[in-house]
C-alpha cells in the first residue's frame, strides 16, 4: 500500500496540476459569456483525444517494456526500448497530426459541431494538433521515468507545464485578447515545457536513452507492437464512445454539449488520484513481474481497488455539497447547470467502476496480456456505453446521455477487477518468465526489486 500512495500522490500531483489548468481554461473561457466557447472546447477536446489515445497506447508499450527490464536487472535492454519506443511514438504522432490537420472539418462535424461553435472549434484545435509530437514526445519520456520508478520526475514535468499554462491563460485570454486562441496558445508553450523537463529527467539524470541503430530499431518493433496495438485499440475505445455520447449530447443543443464539457473538465480534476492510481501500479507490477513475485502483483491490485473505493466516496459527498458552488463558478445556466447538478448529485459514485477498470488494465498491459484490456474497454464502449447512451437519450434526453456514459463502465468494470486476480493467480503457479525480458543469470527472484 505504500509503494500504491506514493507512486499515485506523485503522478496524481502532476495530473492534478494539469487537469487543473484544463479546468482554469474552461474558467476563464465561461467568463468570455459565450456557451458557444465551452462548447467548441468540447468539440476540439474530443477530437484531439481522439488522436492522442494512439500515442499513449504506445507509451504503455515503452512503459511496459523498461519496467519489465529494470525488473530484470537490465538496463541496457531498457535503454534499447526507451529509445526505440520514443522514436516510433514520434513518428505517429507526426503522421497523426497530418491526418488530423487535412480533415478537421469534416472530424467537428461529424462529432456534431456547427456554425458558430465549429469555427471556434476549429481555430482552437487548428493551433493544437500542429504541436502534437511535443506533447507526445515529453508525455513518452514521462512515461520512461516512471517506469524506472522515478514518479516525482516525472510529476515535476507536468507541474512545470501547468504551472505556465495557468500563468500565461489570462495573460493570452484577457492582456492580449485572443480569446479563444489564447487558451490554445497558452497550452502549446506548456507543452514545449513538459518536454523539456521530462526530456532532462529521462537523459540527463537516468541516461536511460542511448543511440540506436536501424536494424536494433525494427527489431524492437515486435516487443512494442506486440503491447502497442492492442494498447492502442484499448486507448481507442474510450474516445469511440466519448464520440458517440458528444455526436448524441449535441441534438440538445450547445447548452447541453457546455455543461458536458464543463463537467468533462472538472471530473480529471476531481479524479485525478483514480487516474492517477493506473499509471503509478503499471510500474509497480511490471518490476515486480519482471522479479517473478507474484504475491506482491496481487498485493498492488488488491490495495489499488481498496484505494479507488475509498477515495471516490470521499469525492463523491465532495462534489455533492460543492454542486452549486460550480454552477455558479462556471456561470452555467439552464440545460448546463441542470446536467452539472445531477451529475454531481447522483452520478459522482459510479467512477468506481472506471477506476477498477483503469487498474486492471494496467494490469494487463504489465503481466503480457495486453489484449485482454483491449477486450474490457471495447466491451464498455460498444456494450456498455453506447447503448446505454442510445436509450437514455431516448428515454430521458440528456440527463439520460450523461448517465448513459458513467453507468455504462458497471458490469465491465467489475469484470476486468475478477479477470485481473484471476490471471495474477494463474501466472503465480506458472511462475513463467515475461517474453521481451532475457532473465540475467543469477537472478535472485526473491530479492527486494526496485520498487
Amino acid at each position: 500500500m505504500r509503494h500504491v500512495l506514493v507512486m499515485t500522490a506523485a503522478s496524481a500531483t502532476g495530473l492534478l496540476a494539469m487537469f487543473g489548468v484544463d479546468m482554469v481554461d474552461m474558467y476563464f473561457l465561461t467568463l468570455l459569456g459565450e456557451q458557444e466557447l465551452a462548447a467548441a472546447v468540447g468539440y476540439a477536446g474530443t477530437l484531439i483525444f481522439f488522436l492522442v489515445a494512439v500515442s499513449i497506447g504506445l507509451q504503455i508499450a515503452l512503459g511496459a517494456l523498461v519496467a519489465r527490464s529494470e525488473g530484470a536487472m537490465r538496463r541496457d535492454l531498457a535503454s534499447r526500448y526507451c529509445s526505440s519506443g520514443l522514436v516510433f511514438s514520434v513518428i505517429a504522432a507526426v503522421i497523426i497530426s497530418l491526418l488530423g490537420w487535412i480533415w478537421l472539418r469534416e472530424l467537428l462535424a461529424m462529432l456534431g459541431a456547427r456554425g458558430q461553435t465549429l469555427e471556434y472549434a476549429l481555430s482552437y484545435a487548428g493551433i493544437l494538433l500542429p504541436n502534437m509530437p511535443v506533447l507526445v514526445l515529453g508525455m513518452s519520456a514521462a512515461a520512461g521515468v516512471r517506469a524506472v520508478g522515478d514518479a516525482r520526475r516525472s510529476m515535476w514535468a507536468t507541474v512545470a507545464g501547468s504551472l505556465v499554462n495557468a500563468v500565461l491563460d489570462p495573460i493570452f485570454i484577457f492582456t492580449f485578447g485572443w480569446g479563444l486562441e489564447g487558451a490554445a496558445w497558452a497550452s502549446v508553450v506548456s507543452r514545449l515545457v513538459v518536454f523539456a523537463v521530462a526530456w532532462h529527467a529521462i537523459y540527463y539524470v537516468h541516461r536511460l536513452p542511448r543511440r540506436i541503430s536501424w536494424q536494433e530499431f525494427v527489431e524492437d518493433l515486435g516487443p512494442l507492437m506486440k503491447i502497442a496495438t492492442p494498447a492502442v485499440l484499448t486507448n481507442l475505445a474510450t474516445p469511440i464512445g466519448g464520440s458517440f455520447v458528444l455526436r448524441t449530447m449535441s441534438q440538445f443543443g450547445d447548452s447541453a454539449v457546455a455543461g458536458a464539457a464543463i463537467m468533462g473538465r472538472i471530473s480529471p480534476v476531481a479524479f485525478c488520484a483514480i487516474f492517477a492510481l493506473s499509471s503509478a501500479v503499471g510500474p509497480i507490477i511490471g518490476q515486480n513481474a519482471g522479479a517473478g513475485l507474484y504475491g506482491r502483483v496481487r498485493a498492488t491490485l488488491r490495495d489499488a481497488m481498496i484505494f479507488n473505493v475509498v477515495y471516490v466516496l470521499v469525492v463523491w459527498l465532495l462534489m455533492s455539497l460543492l454542486a452549486e458552488t460550480i454552477v455558479r463558478t462556471f456561470s452555467a445556466s439552464g440545460e448546463a447547470a441542470d446536467l452539472i447538478l445531477f451529475y454531481c448529485n447522483f452520478l459522482t459514485g459510479a467512477f468506481v467502476f472506471n477506476g477498477a477498470l483503469f487498474v486492471a488494465n494496467a494490469s494487463f498491459n504489465n503481466l503480457r496480456h495486453p489484449h485482454w484490456a483491449t477486450g474490457f474497454n471495447f466491451g464498455r464502449a460498444l456494450l456498455g456505453t453506447i447503448p446505454a447512451v442510445y436509450f437514455g437519450a431516448q428515454w430521458y434526453g440528456a440527463r439520460g446521455v450523461l448517465a448513459g456514459e458513467v453507468l455504462g463502465a458497471l458490469a465491465f468494470g467489475l469484470l476486468a477487477v475478477v479477470a485481473a486476480f484471476r490471471l495474477t493467480r494463474r501466472l503465480e503457479r506458472e511462475h513463467a518468465p515475461l517474453p521481451d525480458v532475457a532473465r540475467p543469470e543469477g537472478l535472485d527472484t526473491e530479492r527486494q526489486p526496485p520498487l
